[in-house]
């Protein structure tokens, strides 16, 4: 599978040329919510052509440009603000699915800033039914462990939720609070007096089994991975995640030559099946079109992740759900003087406007 970033020539709104990346396949975002909290911004930019970027770890900025984008993998506690511009997607031939992280952290004030459960599960049907089951990936993550949260209160959670939108979606896509290896997650949950407790292999394999449990006695039927995660939970029929996912992808746009062949990927017809099974290897599209998986991770990326190579255009430190266990802010205070920022120039090359 192709992972080149390719570059190119674009004119700024001020009339000067600039080196652009210019991504096939784009991230929006891990690193802030853009649909909740940017989706006017992002499809702004979109027309415009291009967005402009700051690198977290050295502040540099540079440009994006969306001449060659194809495909959009999104990120959201609340994607409702995406419904209007689904439309426009289509028409500019540009596919996309959505990670939607569907907690219920309420009674315990975990996520202040986002809609109530019952809001956001309505927001996940309709979405399913706008995109396709296939392209609304619900994801309870992370879960986290504290003195107000038991390994029961977190089953229960996932019980009520998967009660109401499995069959709205494929997959389950799960991770641990993984407190004391991100500076930030600590003193986020310290400094807001959550009494977190950091998870133990044999906890995280009760959890695994009891979920699993659950999609089998509640006939949910769906697709069960973990995000980021070392354990091996395959015991469970749990798999590791890849949330950008190169073969999702291909099953969703295969119809989109350019695309298709960005990611080296050939779909056929006919050809390797015996009856109406296909072989092992070959992954089954509709009409009898199938392809072979090419696959390959983002050497960027930790090794527990499996993503493929995107181009994410968010950044840090502007999310303002207010989450207690955030990693992408340093504090509330921060992200909040962003949003704040942001609202002064809604329009501008950056989510911050700066």
């Amino acid at each position: 599978m192709a992972n080149k970033q390719y570059k190119t020539e674009i004119t700024l709104e001020d009339g000067t040329m600039a080196t652009a990346f210019a991504p096939t396949i784009v991230s929006a975002s891990r690193s802030t919510d853009i649909p909740a909290f940017y989706a006017d911004w992002f499809f702004h930019r979109l027309d415009v052509g291009y967005s402009t970027w700051r690198n977290p770890f050295n502040g540099v900025k540079s440009h994006v440009s969306y001449q060659n984008t194809r495909f959009i993998v999104f990120w959201s506690k609340n994607p409702a603000p995406l419904l209007p511009y689904l439309n426009t997607l289509e028409k500019k031939g540009i596919g996309c699915y959505i990670q939607y992280t569907l907690n219920e952290y309420e009674t315990e004030r975990l996520e202040t800033g986002v809609p109530p459960t019952a809001q956001r599960i309505e927001t996940f049907k309709e979405l399913s039914r706008r995109l396709g089951k296939a392209a609304v990936i619900w994801r309870f993550d992370p879960l986290v462990l504290s003195d107000d949260i038991t390994i029961d209160d977190l089953v229960e959670k996932i019980r009520r939720i998967g009660s109401q939108i499995h069959e709205y979606t494929e997959k389950l896509v799960f991770s641990f609070a993984d407190i004391m290896s991100y500076k930030r997650v600590r003193l986020n949950l310290e400094r807001n007096n959550v009494p977190y407790h950091e998870w133990e292999e044999s906890q995280m394999e009760e959890v695994a089994e009891r979920i699993s449990g659950l999609n089998t006695d509640e006939g949910w039927g769906l697709q069960l991975a973990t995000c980021g995660e070392n354990i091996d939970l395959g015991r469970h029929g749990i798999t590791h995640n890849r949330c950008i996912d190169g073969d999702l992808i291909v099953r969703l746009a295969w119809r989109d030559k350019a695309l298709m062949d960005f990611m080296g990927v050939t779909i056929s017809k006919g050809g390797p099946v015996a009856g109406d099974m296909f072989d092992n290897d070959a992954i089954a599209l509709t009409d009898g079109h199938f392809f072979y998986s090419v696959h390959k991770k983002d050497l960027g990326q930790r090794k527990a992740c499996l993503c493929m190579a995107a181009k994410d255009i968010g950044e840090y430190n502007t999310c303002p759900h207010m989450c207690e266990y955030c990693y992408a802010n340093t504090s509330k205070q921060a992200a909040l003087a962003n949003w704040k920022m942001h609202n002064y120039n809604p329009k501008g090359e950056t989510i911050t406007g700066k």
